[in-house]
């Protein structure tokens, strides 16, 4: 399987560039924990979005059912493993519960937003090859 980084490119981009604009707001206005917090979320939802990526270039020239079944599947358990870790993450550990969902939501939306446009760009470029 040979990886096509053009999408951790995106990934790390969009990361960068809104670290760069959040990151004057964080920590004049935020604590520590809030920016801890923020962070995490943050973290956890680019390795969310890599797993898929994952998911995505395994799945991608195989036939379009299994390509259901994996990214499909995998998007299943990748929103366990977070549910459980925001479970684990919220009970055990004073993290600001606010700063860290408000985190994951902008950066979910983000990255769904650039995987959906990856998975539409894998299949125009593999259908042009058919």
């Amino acid at each position: 399987m040979k990886l096509d980084w053009t999408f951790p490119k995106r990934v790390l981009s969009a990361l960068a560039v809104i670290a760069i604009v959040s990151s004057y707001p964080l920590i004049r206005l935020g604590t520590m924990e809030v920016i801890l917090a923020a962070s995490a979320g943050a973290l956890l939802m680019t390795l969310n979005v890599l797993a898929g990526f994952l998911a995505i270039e395994y799945s991608i020239q195989k036939s379009f059912t299994t390509f259901l079944k994996f990214v499909l599947g995998g998007m299943l358990i990748r929103m366990l493993v977070l549910a459980a870790v925001l479970v684990i993450l919220i009970s055990f550990f004073s993290i600001h519960v606010a700063a860290f969902l408000t985190s994951i939501g902008i950066f979910y939306i983000l990255f769904l937003t650039l995987e959906i446009m990856y998975i539409q760009e894998k299949f125009t470029l593999h259908s042009t090859k058919n």
